[in-house]
């Protein structure tokens, strides 16, 4: 038995992206710079690629740009806007953002800019009124993601970039996750810029996009050649682009029923383990949340205790971040949640897709609850909780 529920860290390729993508490894080999006609052909579906991805954020193809990833993405949205902007050295993120925009708000530190983060409610949610006042007049942007890789709750978005656009500041989000699973619209949410990867859609890995509002001023990525209209130099990945094109395109045919059909799940599983599991926390929002992530914490336990006896039965699941898989440190989205080290540390993370099942679901909770009387009966945090200690 084999059980995937790691969607949200990266997806398997549909069957139809993977034929999309074929005559672009073999046939149509073309570099789409070339005037010839196999060039033609490539440009052209590229071109096509960048319409699909426009169309899912009710977007206008002019402002799609490619990328390498998610995290390129990101670093291009925040650090092109800081460099074509020099005069203002403020910027505002959330305690729960994913490392790709924490990572490089520490590295423009070292240049000046200061960086205010936002602390979220016990839900994980950006209260708009505490954005409104941290604006200062050497703002230069906000970058609020449109819903948590860990926990999965949604942000208000729409909110958001209402504040942002009226206090003259640019809005970025990184909608990797909500990507294809949630109704983006760029003109109505006031977004300026969104960054979007393709294996989060079961597209490839290795490319990504991101959305830049025409008129923006935004430096560009890489120098060298004149790709991406001049802003990110080098030959494009065109079988990896025309996959992310055609996953984008079939996550937007099914967007009105199958992240409703993946909410469904969602609940079934998390009313489960709350019924049948004793002390386990559910994080996150209940409801403002992705179809498919829910995040549980056990007590008395560790998560990649969890894991571990999951794998040996054929389940794949998540503590967390994948980016931050390899760390010890306990999740600084749980931290910020208010959740001790010791709950943070016992996360599970169940990410549901396209092919998970009612039946992969229950066989999961079946195996958990197992798991979890056993590894609380190893646990001196459960003893102690037992003869009356706090567990800790």
């Amino acid at each position: 038995m084999s059980i995937y529920l790691d969607n949200a860290a990266t997806t398997p390729l549909r069957a139809e992206v993977v034929a999309a993508m074929s005559p672009f490894w073999l046939d149509n080999f073309h570099n789409p710079s070339g005037i010839y006609k196999g060039s033609r052909g490539a440009k052209a579906a590229m071109e096509q690629a960048r319409e699909h991805i426009a169309h899912a954020i009710c977007a206008d193809a002019k402002g799609i740009y490619f990328t390498g990833s998610g995290t390129e993405s990101i670093n291009w949205a925040i650090k092109g806007i800081a460099g074509a902007n020099p005069h203002k050295k403020h910027i505002i993120i959330s305690n729960i953002e994913h490392p790709a925009v924490y990572e490089v708000c520490e590295y423009l530190e070292k240049f000046g800019y200061q960086i205010t983060y936002l602390d979220v409610d016990g839900d994980g949610i950006v209260c708009a009124d505490s954005l409104k006042s941290a604006i200062r007049p050497d703002t230069l942007m906000a970058s609020i993601m449109f819903a948590n890789n860990e926990i999965g709750t949604i942000q208000p978005i729409a909110e958001i970039g209402q504040i942002c656009r009226e206090n003259g500041i640019y809005f970025h989000t990184d909608a990797v996750q909500a990507f294809g699973r949630e109704f983006i619209d760029v003109n109505k949410m006031n977004i300026d810029l969104l960054s979007v990867s393709a294996h989060k859609l079961h597209g490839p890995k290795g490319v990504g996009a991101l959305y830049v509002r025409p008129g923006i001023k935004l430096d560009n990525l890489i120098h060298g050649g004149g790709q991406e209209r001049k802003r990110r130099a080098g030959t494009e990945n065109v079988p990896g682009i025309v996959g992310f094109g055609e996953a984008a395109r079939l996550a937007y045919q099914e967007i009105e029923f199958e992240p409703a059909r993946q909410a469904e799940l969602r609940d079934f599983y998390i009313n489960q383990v709350l019924e049948r599991i004793p002390h386990a926390r559910l994080n996150g929002h209940k409801t403002r949340r992705l179809c498919g992530i829910a995040n549980i914490s056990f007590d008395f336990i560790e998560g990649e205790s969890i894991l571990l006896m999951l794998d040996m039965r054929g389940f794949a699941a998540s503590s967390g971040s994948a980016c931050t898989s390899g760390s010890l440190d306990p999740s600084h989205v749980l931290l910020a949640l208010g959740l001790d080290h010791e709950q943070a540390h016992g996360s599970l993370r169940v990410s549901i897709g396209r092919e998970t099942t009612e039946a992969d679901l229950a066989a999961l909770v079946n195996e958990l609850e197992i798991i979890v009387n056993r590894l609380r009966e190893m646990s001196p945090l459960y003893e102690d909780f037992l003869k009356g200690g706090n567990g800790k």
